[in-house]
């Protein structure tokens, strides 16, 4: 765990929000206080490199235009070589082999799983950046911050947002359904409307599961709906965190302490 320098955010983020509802205190300290929770891995390396490949297949004019297996161990290595000393020491061969062939496999199926899923499309943005004012909480110390993978436009006029993640085989129903989990696509949905005043009816959201390990279907698109009860319901969680942050309230949340990378440490005890 890495001390860093003490800042106040002038935004708030998908991944922001998420830290704040597990602990408001594990906010404070990563977020205000600098403190890093160790994240990184060969996963996040593996997970970055896959999303600089899909961002570049996509913003191509057409399909095929350059080697996408190779395209990913190149950024793959790169992000290996950019983690911590200690971190990579620690990685073996065999899963440094294994996961560059998975990825190299995951990057010839993305673009083909996209044509099959949403038809004839044509890309509208990639890693596009969002940083918008919040109206539902005025102040203008804070921002909306965020990075859509994806955004398709399909021949009926719909937007589609789409989230790549990776993971190992896939996600249980109930992860598909966690309202935590969607609501980052609600907040890119609520947001991405508002900086091209385009309708929300004319937007869908989607995630896309990249599988390491599935035996088949290794890259999963589906939809996920964002009604007006729930587009309700994440703006109003935004607006606590913000209001909390804003006036310094960090109570700790007890129920997530076993889960913490803090609990019983010199910052946590």
């Amino acid at each position: 765990m890495l001390e860093t320098e003490t800042k106040k955010p002038d935004y708030v983020s998908y991944s922001s929000i998420k830290d704040w509802k597990f602990c408001p205190f594990y906010y404070k300290l990563t977020r205000i206080d600098g403190i890093s929770a160790g994240r990184e891995s060969i996963h996040t390396a593996f997970g970055k490199a896959v999303h600089s490949t899909s961002e570049r297949i996509f913003k191509q004019e057409k399909e095929g235009t350059f080697d996408y297996p190779k395209d990913f161990s190149s950024n793959f290595q790169k992000e290996i070589s950019a983690l911590p000393k200690d971190i990579r020491e620690g990685i073996s061969e065999k899963d440094l082999k294994d996961f560059e062939q998975q990825g190299r496999e995951l990057a010839d199926l993305i673009y083909p799983a996209a044509k099959e899923y949403f038809g004839e499309f044509e890309c509208f943005s990639a890693e596009e950046d969002l940083l918008e004012e919040i109206e539902e909480y005025k102040s203008d110390d804070y921002k909306y911050k965020g990075y859509i993978d994806l955004v398709l436009k399909s021949k009926d006029g719909k937007y589609h947002i789409i989230d790549w993640k990776t993971c190992s085989w896939g996600w249980e129903p109930q992860k598909k359904n966690d309202a935590m989990v969607t609501y980052q696509l609600t907040y890119y949905k609520h947001f991405f409307a508002k900086k091209h005043g385009v309708p929300l009816d004319k937007i869908e959201t989607h995630f896309g599961l990249l599988k390491r390990t599935a035996k088949k279907d290794k890259v999963e698109l589906f939809r996920v709906s964002s009604g007006e009860k729930k587009v309700n319901n994440a703006l109003k969680l935004l607006q606590e965190c913000v209001h909390n942050v804003d006036h310094e309230r960090f109570i700790k949340n007890k129920l997530s302490c076993s889960m913490c990378s803090f609990h019983r440490t010199p910052h946590c005890p």
